[in-house]
This record gives C-alpha cells, structure tokens and sequence, in this order.
C-alpha cells in the first residue's frame, strides 16, 4: 500500500516537472518552418494520391481499405488546419497569443476580429480531426491484417 502511494506520488511530481506540451508547436524560423509548411503540403499530397489510387482499384469495396481512405481523408483535413495555425502563428500578425496561467491564455485578434480569435481557437484543436484519422487508420489495418473478416461479404464464395 505505501508502496503504490509513492508511486502515485512520484508519478505527480513527475507530471509537473513535465514542460508543456502544445498540439501546434512552433518550429524555428525561418528553415525549420518553411520545411515543416513544405511537408504539410507534400503530406496532403500523398494523401489525396492514396485515396485516388485506392478508388481508381475499386479497393475501397473492401471495409480495411474503406476505412484507411477516410483516415486518408480526416489526415488531409488535419494537415490542412496544421498548416493554417502555422501560418497565423509564425507568419501573420493577425493572432497574438498571451499566456494567462497554465491553464489558461489569451488570444488577441488584430483589428477586434472576435470571430478570428474563435477561429484560431478552433483550429488549434487539431486532435479533433487527427485522432478520427488515426482511429481510422488503426482499425482499417486491423481489418486489412484479420482475413476473415477483411473479405466483402458480397465475395464470399464467388470464386
């Protein structure tokens, strides 16, 4: 019993020796940045070829590559919103953001645009679209990996 309290004590004081750990993170100026822009535009790329040659091969009858096209299609959109908090973060003066407390921070619109403020607030919840994906992308290839149940029903015995 003291034992586990410890550990749970340790496990604490660990936690909040711990830096913050933000969902966009700002990268170096000006080549870090650049590059980073640069592989959001190739990973959108990639994605949108994926989903074109799984279509184009009539692979998306079958559920695993089904599911891995809309984790193809959440990672676009997800790349996409990365791209545009970079850009308003590290290449605008349109956003400025203050930190309040640990918990807490203020985001400043230039020119009192309320809604671009909440828009900027929305966008930094980029989790909402890459965690769909890579739930996506984790069940399409546990169905691509299970035989059985990868098959179409409509193909089951057809041969």
């Amino acid at each position: 019993m003291k034992i586990n309290r410890l550990f749970w004590l340790g496990w604490i004081f660990l936690f909040r020796l711990a830096p913050p750990a933000y969902a966009t993170q700002a990268h170096g100026a000006p080549e870090g940045l650049y590059t980073h822009q640069l592989s959001h535009i190739f990973f959108i790329v990639a994605m949108g070829i994926l989903i074109y040659w799984l279509r184009s091969r009539h692979l998306v009858r079958q559920p695993g590559w089904r599911l891995i096209q809309y984790a193809s299609v959440f990672f676009i959109l997800w790349s996409l919103d990365a791209f545009l908090v970079h850009y308003m973060d590290e290449q605008t003066e349109l956003i400025r953001v203050a930190r309040a407390s640990d918990w807490q921070i203020h985001i400043y619109a230039a020119g009192d645009r309320a809604w671009l403020g909440l828009l900027y607030y929305f966008m930094k919840l980029d989790h909402l679209l890459c965690v769909p994906g890579m739930v996506f992308l984790y069940m399409g290839l546990r169905r691509l990996t299970d035989p059985v149940r990868s098959m179409d029903p409509g193909q089951e015995g057809s041969s």
